[in-house]
């Protein structure tokens, strides 16, 4: 991108009150206010979209954090938490006249229980870490985005994230068991528990994938699970993407339920190979990545049944890893895809929706058809075993028009979604750029009631405001003129 990010005239009356009130318990190095200090924080992973944060807050601990909120929700400024910045939604994007609340400096791993088999981490701890500093015990943190590296525990609870393995072990909601949040007003509340069960209703699985709206997460409890005694991966590829998609069918029929399923189409091969040299096929129409975890018996009897469905299925190669330092070969040119597909396009947007698995072939014929319409070249990507899909729409910000036309490819994507019985996000999450497709998925009545459930936790509006749940003005407008995401609660943010 090379346009400056838009920034809003600042009030320096209230930027100066914010400061001076969070510098009342805060180091000066931890309340940053200056362009070119803020400037880093103008956006998260979607950055066709920035915005300039009035203040940015570094707390160094959980009761800064309660400080930093009651602070605000006292001025009624606005606050957007942070983790790593990795999200793809603009869920972190910040406000103008608000404070930016980065969690990044949280990132102790607090206590390891290998008999219980749970982690206690901070926010700001990557999701990687967790699993490095599980391994001398023999165990990991099984969600694993492909941002792993990267991303902080924090935002996956935010985003519900999940990765290539979590159609047998789970999104983030299946794998954590408490949460310590800071609500608006600052004070602590404590949601789910160390047991298989707490008493009332499961605000911990609400808070999961709230993206910020509700409260912000300070601790988490996540379940760890022991290292499995063997593994393997099936690389399969297919001259047709329709056999491709029905061979993941099959492979559910079958009653296998894969450690991990992955699907790539050429475009994605095309990129990925020649950056990874993974040992893709790159003239398949289509690759599956199929993985078995468990003992070495259960593997060996898993992987001879799903070589016999992927060549019963049209497979013309179906190739098998004979050792670890090949499989993970396999899995490392699946988790660079999106960094492979930026070097075909001076931008890419990445989209994120989940459709019926035996829909998957129907889609790529339709997002196919798409690619025609709005010229513009997509590359695909899929979690294939629990139909979420992650199209790659490229183009270049610097041609007038591109981006929206971009934007209008991927809100024809998720309404194509939304019409084979899917849903317009997996794990991205709703964020500002999929705002207006909440508009297309769910009526009135519903979005009455999330907007009633942000009012219980945050009367003001105060978290992340503008986000993830549209008001039903804005579907009313959305519905009459077809306005896209940004151009309403962010009307003053140029597209890039």
């Amino acid at each position: 991108m090379n346009a400056p990010a838009h920034v809003m005239p600042v009030d320096a009356e209230r930027q100066r009150a914010v400061c001076a009130a969070l510098r009342a318990f805060m180091p000066e190095h931890s309340v940053l206010f200056e362009r070119e200090d803020v400037t880093p924080y103008e956006c998260d992973g979607l950055s066709a979209y920035r915005q300039v944060p009035m203040v940015v807050a570094l707390p160094e601990n959980e009761q800064q954090v309660c400080a930093i909120l009651e602070a605000c929700h006292a001025l009624q400024v606005p606050v957007v938490a942070r983790g790593a910045g990795t999200g793809l939604s603009g869920g972190a994007l910040p406000m103008g006249n608000g404070v930016l609340l980065s969690l990044a400096k949280l990132m102790k791993i607090l206590a390891i229980d290998p008999l219980a088999r749970t982690a206690r981490v901070q926010p700001g701890v990557r999701n990687l870490a967790i699993s490095e500093a599980a391994a001398p015990l023999g165990l990991y943190y099984a969600p694993d985005p492909s941002s792993q590296i990267a991303c902080s525990i924090g935002g996956n609870i935010a985003e519900n994230s999940g990765g290539v393995h979590c159609l047998k072990y789970g999104l983030t909601v299946h794998n954590i068991l408490k949460l310590r949040v800071a609500t608006i007003e600052g004070d602590i509340i404590e949601l789910g528990g160390g047991g298989l069960d707490a008493a009332g209703y499961d605000l911990m699985a609400l808070m999961t994938g709230s993206e910020g709206l509700l409260g912000v997460v300070t601790e988490i409890t996540v379940k760890l699970l022991p290292r499995p005694e063997s593994a393997q991966v099936v690389l399969a590829a297919f001259d047709d993407v329709g056999n491709a998609g029905q061979a993941v069918a099959n492979v559910i029929a079958a009653g296998i339920i894969p450690a991990g399923m992955e699907m790539m189409d050429q475009p994605a091969t095309l990129a990925v190979e020649p950056f990874v040299n993974a040992g893709y096929p790159t003239d398949a129409a289509g690759i599956l990545l199929v993985e078995s975890d468990g003992t070495h018996e259960e593997v060996a009897d898993e992987i001879r049944r799903i070589e016999d469905i992927m060549t019963q299925s049209g497979a013309h190669i179906v190739r098998t890893s004979r050792d670890e330092t090949e499989r993970l070969k396999l899995w490392a040119g699946r988790k660079a895809a999106f960094p492979a597909v930026g070097r075909l396009s001076p931008d890419y947007y990445c989209m994120d929706g989940t459709i019926p698995r035996k829909r998957l072939a129907e889609v790529l014929r339709g997002i196919a058809a798409m690619e025609k319409k709005y010229d513009l070249r997509c590359a695909n990507v899929f979690h294939a075993g629990d139909g979420n899909l992650h199209p790659l729409i490229l183009y270049d910000a610097n041609d007038a028009g591109q981006l929206k036309r971009a934007e209008d490819f991927g809100a024809e994507i998720l309404k194509l979604c939304i019409d084979v019985g899917g849903t317009i996000t997996g794990e991205h999450g709703v964020g500002v750029e999929k705002i207006d497709s909440m508009c297309v998925q769910f009526k009135s009545a519903e979005l009455e009631t999330f907007h009633a459930l942000k009012h219980a936790f945050d009367e003001p509006g105060l978290l992340n405001p503008g986000k993830a749940v549209p008001t039903l003005h804005r579907c009313a407008e959305f519905g009459r003129m077809h306005v896209h995401a940004g151009t309403e609660k962010f009307p003053d943010i140029p597209r890039f």
